[in-house]
């Protein structure tokens, strides 16, 4: 049996992980309570319920490919000298911080490339089309698109060699820059303008969540902001700013499209 990563301090690394997101989320969810950003179109009651839910199906989603995921994808190339890490000669730390920007930069392209493919368009939509933007919605993602970035990245593992903690690394810092870029949460303007030049903020990505397709097809990145400089693809401010931008799709609008059902066959529905 493949050991994808041993324990860290006596701790399973999958418990570590779930350890930090709850933790994350719960303090996200206090601090936007706390310092909103924008005004909420509908109620906690009308989306957290199945927002959460989706993220619960995908965490356990996850928790079963575990066989076929990325962490014993490393393993599997450690064991056989696969990728190109395993040809040059790095400290470990390297290694890893190596291991964490390039795999930021695959998920900035795969994250393009479900925008600009139609069938995997269809897959993530599913994703813009909350009407608000909280951190709940850092974990709205169907389970098709969750198992096809988990395919991608497993392949990538294979072909970079990458180590399994700086894999580890770089799923803990996805999902914790997913809910607090996601988030409602209202930074001052000198903060903000410090925060991202280093991690993509709130105000950032939620111009990407805009109905305007122009801003839409902006400010892919989730963790790391340069990508979106380097490629041409950063919005500083959505037109209307802020408080007066409409967030989700044109369509899908209604109440009965936030509801669990309709969300996870939204991919099969025109």
């Amino acid at each position: 049996m493949v050991q994808p990563l041993p324990p860290l301090w006596g701790v399973d690394p999958a418990v570590w992980r779930m350890g930090i997101y709850l933790t994350l989320l719960l303090v996200l969810m206090g601090a936007e309570a706390a310092w909103p950003r924008r005004a909420r179109s509908r109620s906690r009651l009308q989306r957290w319920p199945s927002n959460l839910t989706i993220a619960g199906i995908n965490a356990l989603l996850v928790r079963l490919a575990t066989p076929v995921g990325a962490l014993v994808a490393s393993s599997i190339a450690e064991s056989r000298s696969w990728g190109i890490l395993h040809h040059w000669i790095l400290p470990s730390a390297v290694s890893i911080a190596f291991t964490v920007v390039a795999f930021d930069l695959l998920i900035y392209w795969q994250h393009r490339w479900f925008h600009s493919i139609p069938v995997l368009w269809r897959l993530h939509r599913m994703h813009h089309t909350d009407i608000d933007l909280d951190v709940t919605s850092g974990s709205r993602f169907h389970s098709l698109e969750i198992l096809a970035s988990l395919a991608l990245k497993s392949g990538a593992v294979l072909v970079l060699g990458a180590p399994a903690f700086g894999v580890f690394t770089f799923e803990v810092l996805l999902s914790a820059t997913a809910l607090f870029n996601h988030s409602n949460l209202r930074l001052s303007s000198a903060l903000d303008r410090v925060v991202r030049c280093f991690i993509v903020t709130p105000d950032m990505h939620r111009v990407h969540h805009s109905s305007r397709q122009v801003e839409t097809d902006s400010n892919f990145g989730f963790n790391l902001p340069w990508w979106d400089w380097c490629f041409g693809t950063y919005r500083c401010e959505p037109a209307l700013g802020h408080d007066r931008m409409e967030i989700g799709l044109e369509t899908f609008r209604e109440e009965e499209d936030s509801r669990l059902p309709q969300l996870l066959s939204q991919p099969f529905r025109k």
